[in-house]
C-alpha cells in the first residue's frame, strides 16, 4: 500500500496526508446518496406526506430540498469535492431528523435493539 501511495503521490499530493479519510468519505457519502435515492424512488410526495404528518412547514419544498441535499451532498462527500460547503446543509438535515423523528420515537422504533 505504501508503495502504491508513493507512486501516485505526484498525481494526488494530498492523498498521502488524508488517506485515512477515504473509507469514511465513501461510507458517509454512500449512506446519504442511498437515503436520498430511496426518497426519490418512493416519490418526494410520499416523503412530503411524512413531513406534513410531523407538522413541518412547506412539506413539499422540504421534501425536494432534503432529496437534493442528500443526493448532491452525498455525492460531494463520496468524491471528496466541496466537502466543507456540502457538510453544512447535510448537518442541518441530520439535526432536523434527529430532533423531529429519532429522539421522540427512539433510534430503533421496532423495539429490536440497535
Amino acid at each position: 500500500m505504501n508503495n502504491l501511495l508513493a507512486r501516485c503521490s505526484h498525481l494526488f499530493p494530498s492523498l498521502r496526508e488524508a488517506w485515512y479519510a477515504i473509507p469514511l468519505r465513501l461510507i458517509v457519502g454512500y449512506g446519504f446518496m442511498e437515503h436520498g435515492y430511496a426518497k426519490l424512488a418512493r416519490g418526494p410526495d410520499s416523503f412530503a406526506g411524512i413531513l406534513h404528518a410531523l407538522g413541518m412547514p412547506a412539506p413539499m419544498l422540504l421534501s425536494w430540498t432534503t432529496v437534493i441535499v442528500e443526493l448532491l451532498g452525498g455525492l460531494a462527500v463520496f468524491v471528496g469535492a466541496f466537502v466543507p460547503l456540502a457538510s453544512v446543509p447535510m448537518a442541518f438535515v441530520l439535526l432536523v431528523a434527529t430532533f423531529t423523528v429519532h429522539l421522540p420515537n427512539g433510534l430503533c422504533p421496532s423495539g429490536k435493539g440497535v
